[in-house]
């Protein structure tokens, strides 16, 4: 493994190295940057759209060329393999290299099954499923020679039906194709892992109120912060997880042990 670049601050091995994660213009995404830029790596914000930003005051804010580890906005459509092709040539042009890769970005309806259209259907396999290969292609050579990490950002609706949520199910396939990467690209130099986070209060959580019976009985500590999921991607992108590959890490404050009780 290629030692890294610089100093680092409080993790493992991250100074001076980059990160491109992917739908990290808000939410989970928006946390993870900023999580991974405070450790010291230089960050590729992107978003399927050109207006990628982070809030006001916050460090990750800071324009291209400002003081700190480097942050460069990117936008793509990664349903589209022509426009992954171009992320990562664009990411590489831009850094020279890529040490982690984290999979944040999803889009999906909130609808049951049966009533999915084949648009809606194309859609949760091209951008969740489809679009996450195409990265992981395109980044391969790029993770090899840096011996990188790819993570992976899935949720509780990979393993427990979620009411008109079929962006579960290809989460847990995205879980399993964790496991693939890690034994094929592990012998490369390249750890792959995943999250999975519990209930975020992110964009789509007024949409779960309506859907999900029960929801506002939920204590607050039930929810997890965006931060938590935050440190749980940095950890498996440090040096300090090296032994852990082919793993989902649950963050969910310990709410799937305790699903079946009143």
């Amino acid at each position: 493994m290629r030692p890294a670049m610089g100093e680092t601050n409080d993790e493992p091995g991250l100074g001076g190295q980059v990160a491109l994660v992917t739908g990290s213009t808000r939410g989970i995404g928006q946390a993870i940057a900023r999580r991974l830029h405070a450790a010291g790596m230089q960050v590729a914000l992107h978003g399927r759209q050109a207006t990628a930003s982070a809030p006001a005051g916050e460090p990750l804010a800071a324009s291209p060329g400002s003081p700190g580890p480097r942050v460069e906005r990117f936008a793509a459509d990664i349903g589209r393999k022509e426009e992954v092709v171009r992320l990562l040539a664009e990411v590489r042009a831009t850094f020279g290299r890529l040490d982690v890769l984290v999979l944040n970005a999803a889009r999906a309806p909130f609808k049951e099954s049966w009533r999915l259209l084949e648009r809606d259907l194309r859609q949760l396999l091209e951008v969740n499923l489809m679009g996450n290969v195409f990265l992981v292609q395109q980044a391969r050579e790029l993770l090899e020679a840096a011996g990188g990490r790819i993570v992976f950002v899935s949720s509780l609706g990979s393993r427990f039906m979620s009411p008109q949520y079929p962006l579960g199910p290809v989460k847990a396939a995205m879980e399993a194709m964790v496991r693939q990467w890690a034994e094929e690209l592990g012998p490369r130099g390249v750890r792959a892992n995943a999250v999975c986070a519990g209930l975020v209060r992110t964009d789509a959580f007024k949409t779960l109120r309506r859907l999900w019976t029960g929801l506002d009985r939920l204590p607050e500590a039930a929810f997890v912060p965006p931060e938590e999921v935050a440190d749980a991607v940095c950890f498996l992108a440090s040096a300090a997880s090296r032994g852990v590959n082919g793993q989902t890490l649950v963050v969910d404050r310990g709410l799937s042990n305790r699903l079946l009780r009143e």
